[in-house]
């Protein structure tokens, strides 16, 4: 794709975006078409293209096959497709500038042209797209919706878990300090037991010796 062989529609397209639904135009192999349309930032636009079949009835050639690439005024990529005869993107945006659909048709011998439909709607416009929306961001927002819910329930398992390690530490600690009351008071038995004895011991020793 030579930098040559690319034809920037600028104002005239972008006039006709705004007025009507949709735009035909004429592709040439070997070359290259991009249409521009000013967005702004976090906007929702939504777009969808196919190559016009003028056979119908009969099945599209295989050389009507395009790439597509649509791409921010910073250049980042925002959808891409290759050798498709058609497609749809959906996107939000990220900043405020003219975004670029470009459209490329592979070289062939002899050279022919194709007819490519295209609709780009974007802000309050790309409303009345929601069957497309739904295939494209709403599916990943649904994702990252779950993904959250996912997060969310593990931390709140988490949760659950702690306070029910919680309750078992607190029913050791009890059972712990109630074992440890009765083995002092065994021990202090104990102790007043051999206490005891020993004194015994040493009365019965000093009377046999008569010291007492």
């Amino acid at each position: 794709m030579e930098r040559g062989d690319v034809m920037v529609v600028l104002a005239a397209i972008m006039l006709m975006l705004r007025q009507v639904e949709s735009i035909r135009f004429d592709l040439e192999t070997g070359h290259t078409k991009c249409i521009a349309d000013d967005i702004k930032s976090n906007s929702m636009t939504v777009g969808k293209y196919h190559v016009v079949n003028k056979n119908e009835g009969l099945p599209l050639p295989e050389a009507h096959k395009i790439t597509i690439r649509v791409t921010s005024a910073y250049g980042n990529n925002y959808h891409y497709a290759e050798n498709v005869a058609w497609g749809h993107f959906t996107f939000q945006a990220a900043d405020d500038g003219d975004y670029m659909a470009c459209f490329y048709a592979a070289d062939t011998k002899p050279s022919s042209f194709m007819t490519i439909d295209f609709e780009w709607k974007s802000g309050v416009a790309a409303n009345d797209w929601t069957h497309i929306a739904k295939k494209g961001s709403l599916v990943a927002m649904e994702l990252e919706l779950q993904n959250m819910h996912d997060t969310v329930q593990s931390i709140q398992d988490e949760i659950y878990y702690l306070r029910e390690r919680e309750k078992e530490m607190q029913l050791l600690n009890i059972s712990t300090h109630s074992k440890m009351a009765w083995l002092s008071f065994l021990s202090f038995l104990v102790s007043l037991s051999v206490t005891g004895l020993q004194l015994w011991h040493l009365k019965s020793f000093f009377q046999k010796k008569k010291l007492i």
